[in-house]
């Protein structure tokens, strides 16, 4: 029979001030590094070895682990379709698309410093700058005619 009356989440809230939490922070981390999705060539990779494993050739290994990861993209496709039709039925936001252009990825990663570009003070400072530098180089003529 316990002693204390109440649940151990309150319990341990007024120990330590209100600052215990129902979940810790380090689980969210933990359930990220868990939910770790390797890259494609690494998982091709270790189906090629599974299979040399398995005393089949290393051509033959290649040839069934690129259909089977022929097969499984395509697969992926039609199902990300099917999601998107009844997203757009449905009148909803479709996914996010789960084999995205690697160049496709990169520019969305790169888009925030884009848009700083042309916003930044700091940036425009520096293009102002230049134009009264060419200006004065113009005005002054020793600028380079380029003939």
């Amino acid at each position: 029979m316990s002693f204390m009356k109440g649940d151990l989440l309150t319990k341990t809230r007024k120990l330590v001030n209100g600052l215990a939490k129902p979940q810790p922070v380090w689980l969210k981390a933990m359930e990220q590094i868990s939910a770790y999705d390797p890259p494609p060539a690494r998982l091709f990779g270790l189906r090629v070895l599974e299979l040399k494993e398995q005393g089949v050739t290393e051509e033959e290994a290649m040839a069934v682990a690129d259909m089977e990861y022929r097969k499984e993209k395509k697969e992926k496709k039609k199902a990300y379709a099917r999601l998107k039709q009844i997203a757009r039925l449905q009148g909803k936001k479709p996914p996010p698309n789960p084999y995205p252009s690697a160049i496709k990825e990169r520019q969305a990663l790169e888009r925030k410093f884009v848009r700083e570009r042309f916003s930044s003070p700091e940036i425009w400072k520096i293009v102002e700058k230049i134009k009264e530098e060419r200006r004065a180089e113009r005005f002054n003529g020793t600028g380079s005619g380029g003939f």
